[in-house]
């Protein structure tokens, strides 16, 4: 079973690919590391203007690996939340091409992109409620920035999903391919052509504005925020007790 994040340059454009379809591409510690590696190998090629996410079919990311999850303290949450904070932080204009599941960190790694497009099959699932454990990684600023109060009060508190419709009606993406996973990044590449065109540094330069008028700074004190309930709710009996549930359900559907 190969886990890997694969990386490639198509013109000026990064496409970067969470590739471990067995997992559905669960984040690791490994992967999340390595998703880390590759924004910044992105970031120090001159000749990459933008940078486009991504998961093997049939998932986009399904969260945490469960089971790194489980096992986590404050050190092993932070390592699970670099990858998708890479992205959030990157100086390169980022779209995520969502073509399946985005449940939990993986719904992290969605919204951590400045742009996203949605395929037929994609899902936008928090899942940390039905798990009893606390949003982490900046969920709760990044949700509300992207869909207003009211909706991520939904998805956050009372567990509501969005298929692809509901999620570019919400405003979580800016518009859905009804295609292939191909045709997805098809329309990913044509999106992030305006960028790849321009002059890099006039790209980086916009990016860098929008940043100042509103501070990713917020970003990472919610991350700070987040982190001290969710340790707590990772040390309850009632995380462990769904959390085993959740796994042997998975187990079964293997």
């Amino acid at each position: 079973m190969t886990e890997r994040i694969l990386a490639e340059r198509v013109g000026k454009v990064a496409v970067i690919t969470v590739d471990a379809p067995d997992r559905r591409n669960s984040l690791t510690l490994p992967l999340s590391a390595d998703l880390e590696q590759a924004v910044a190998d992105a970031e120090a090629d001159r000749d990459v203007h933008a940078l486009i996410v991504t998961g093997t079919p049939p998932a986009f990311c399904a969260g945490a690996d469960l089971t790194a999850l489980g096992e986590a303290r404050e050190e092993g949450l932070r390592a699970v939340y670099s990858g998708f904070l890479a992205v959030a932080q990157s100086t390169l204009p980022t779209i995520a091409a969502v073509g399946g599941a985005a449940v939990g960190a993986g719904m992290n790694l969605a919204l951590a992109a400045d742009v996203r497009i949605a395929g037929p099959r994609a899902k936008f699932i928090p899942r940390f409620l039905e798990l009893g454990l606390h949003p982490g990684g900046g969920f709760t600023w990044m949700l509300q920035r992207a869909v207003g109060p009211q909706r991520a009060r939904a998805m956050a508190l009372f567990g509501q999903s969005l298929d692809a419709q509901g999620a570019l009606e919400a405003g979580l993406t800016m518009r859905t391919v009804d295609g292939t996973h191909e045709e997805l990044l098809s329309a990913a590449l044509e999106l992030a052509r305006p960028a790849a065109d321009a002059p890099r540094e006039v790209v980086l330069a916009t990016k860098r504005s929008m940043r100042l008028t509103m501070p990713l700074a917020e970003h990472l004190d919610a991350v700070d925020t987040e982190i001290v309930p969710q340790l707590e709710s990772l040390n309850s009996a009632e995380f462990e007790r769904r959390l085993a549930a959740m796994q042997a359900t998975i187990k079964r559907r293997k």
